[in-house]
């Protein structure tokens, strides 16, 4: 896959965005769900429905390896054979993800201090997409925007598992208040994990 330039977007603002193909400009979808593997920390693709009134769940799923570009307003895909009914690895995924959703778990330090729940995951999306950051409401210790939230960054690699997700006590020095200026901030925590590694 590639993009060109990387884009920041919450998870959710993915859903019902309109799945169009390159090949004759069909529009043959729309996002349902993301699917988030917690176990790799990454976007691996989405659960789709139907475009229009009555759209209904549909058996098909899109694999990200099958996404040709994502951008603020629909997803594309070379063509219509591109969405899988027999992708078992993501089907599964999404059946798991439902008793794994990261949204709604608790953000701790690895010094045990609670930093706030999880409302939203951050994509960038790039040459490959990945999972930048979390956006958290709820938090006692860190300065929430208007709103209550605010992001945190993550590590490159990050495995998730159990109810609470963990992260490094230095993210408290690169929490960001808006997604705009949020890229930045990943990159100074990365770069900061790099350094002191």
């Amino acid at each position: 896959m590639s993009t060109g330039a990387s884009l920041l977007l919450r998870a959710t603002e993915l859903i019902g965005h309109p799945v169009v193909t390159l090949d004759g400009g069909d529009d043959i979808a729309e996002v349902k769900d993301v699917v988030y593997g917690t176990a790799q920390a990454a976007l691996l693709g989405f659960t789709l429905n139907r475009r229009g009134f009555w759209g209904r769940r549909m058996k098909q799923v899109l694999a990200w390896d099958h996404v040709a570009a994502l951008g603020a307003h629909a997803v594309m895909i070379a063509t219509a054979g591109d969405l899988d009914d027999n992708d078992e690895a993501l089907v599964q995924e999404v059946k798991g993800s439902r008793q794994r959703n990261v949204i709604g778990s608790e953000v701790f330090t690895d010094r045990g201090e609670r930093l706030g729940e999880v409302t939203d995951v951050v994509i960038l999306v790039a040459d490959e997409p990945e999972v930048a950051g979390y956006e958290i409401g709820g938090s006692q210790v860190l300065t929430p925007r208007a709103g209550g939230h605010v992001f945190i960054p993550l590590p490159e690699t990050l495995a998730v598992s159990g109810e609470a997700l963990m992260v490094p006590a230095a993210v408290r020095d690169f929490v960001c208040d808006d997604l705009a200026g949020f890229g930045a901030s990943v990159e100074r925590f990365r770069e900061h994990l790099r350094s002191t590694g």
